[in-house]
């Protein structure tokens, strides 16, 4: 008896693999977009115990070690930064603000975002430190 070779085409597609190529996929850029968004990392000062000063409407001013300034994750100058803070003191009169200076940053640095604080009478303002460990 002899056997007859099919001579039907090949039709059929594995598709497993690429499905398994798309779900990993999908997985890394779901991790690396929820790694992205948490702010700007800057290493805090030290401090004795304080309170959390943070509220949902806080605006939060980062300043790097470079000297450079974020408003809420956002790269801005000086001069932007009183713009956008007297945009939003016109819309909350009791803006808070949370001061974000690393501490390797020039004092300077810090001090002068401080007088533009002052310059705009925003009196709702923490400086974010580090919690002391003992």
């Amino acid at each position: 008896m002899q056997m007859q070779a099919d001579d039907k085409p090949y039709d059929d597609i594995n598709i497993t693999p690429m499905l398994d190529l798309a779900y990993v996929l999908l997985i890394i850029f779901i991790v690396m977009t929820t790694a992205a968004v948490q702010g700007i990392k800057v290493n805090l000062p030290k401090a004795s115990d304080t309170p959390s000063l943070a509220k949902p409407k806080t605006v939060a001013i980062t300043i790097t070690d470079g000297g450079k300034i974020f408003l809420d994750a956002v790269p801005v100058t000086l001069d932007e930064l009183a713009q956008k803070l007297r945009q939003r003191k016109a819309v909350e009169p009791d803006l808070p603000v949370v001061v974000r200076g690393d501490g390797a940053t020039q004092y300077q640095n810090v001090v002068d975002v401080l007088a533009l604080l002052a310059q705009l009478n925003i009196t709702q303002l923490g400086l974010v430190t580090q919690r002391l460990v003992q």
